[in-house]
């Protein structure tokens, strides 16, 4: 496993790089919309025509399948379902979740697929630590877990997803924190294949956290920076 001490220095090794460029959407953003714009932002990136993105979005309620993605976790397709490149099984995504597109050239930045995927659950884990929650990773499971021992013995739920994909060493997709969705939208899938009974969903709101989006995205920002380095607004 990488060390995490490692992956906390994923900042840009060149002195003089120029800052991500960092932009917050309005409203809901349309899914295959949000992939088109990613996809012609990495092209970019990777010839060198634009800087590095994070893009900060929130999608109207949807389910998506990565790469992995088992037909039977597929319970009720109560919302579309889209297919996509990322890695990982299905997801859901909708109002009142955070989800962060990231655009980062790993070219410059050194070409680790694990030491960049551990650094996103860093990212995750720093902001979930801005409002006294404690986001923990586990080897068995993706994403960011919290522990819920009021629930029984060995409970605990899911905060965070994060699922990736690389083309020309410029990531896309990226992670999605659960601030104050409607939790029963995720019952119509098996949340990353993960079927376990005492493995579940939560978000902020659930654990009883009062937190505004525009507030998750301000640790989201200074996160992002302690790790990877300064940004700009788009």
């Amino acid at each position: 496993m990488v060390n995490v001490r490692d992956a906390l220095t994923f900042a840009p090794p060149q002195a003089g790089f120029p800052p991500v460029a960092w932009r917050i959407g309005d409203g809901l953003t349309d899914y295959d919309e949000a992939v088109a714009a990613m996809d012609s932002r990495a092209e970019a990136i990777a010839a060198g025509q634009a800087p590095e993105l994070v893009w900060l979005v929130e999608h109207p309620p949807l389910y998506t399948a990565g790469t992995s993605a088992k037909a039977a976790d597929l319970i009720e397709a109560r919302f579309p379902v889209h297919e996509t490149g990322r890695g990982g099984q299905f997801t859901y995504h909708g109002p009142g979740q955070r989800v962060a597109y990231a655009m980062l050239d790993l070219r410059q930045r050194g070409p680790d697929l694990r030491r960049y995927v551990t650094t996103l659950e860093e990212w995750i884990i720093r902001t979930l630590a801005a409002f006294n929650v404690r986001g923990e990773r586990r080897e068995d499971r993706i994403g960011v877990w919290v522990r819920r021992p009021e629930k029984g013995d060995g409970y605990e739920d899911k905060i965070a997803a994060l699922g990736i994909r690389i083309r020309q060493w410029v990531t896309l997709h990226g992670i999605a924190i659960n601030v104050e969705p409607d939790l029963s939208h995720f019952a119509g899938i098996v949340p990353c294949g993960v079927k376990e009974q005492r493995y579940g969903v939560t978000s902020l709101a659930d654990l009883g956290i009062t937190a505004t989006m525009a507030d998750v995205d301000v640790a989201l920002r200074q996160s992002f920076e302690d790790l990877f380095g300064a940004t700009s607004n788009a």
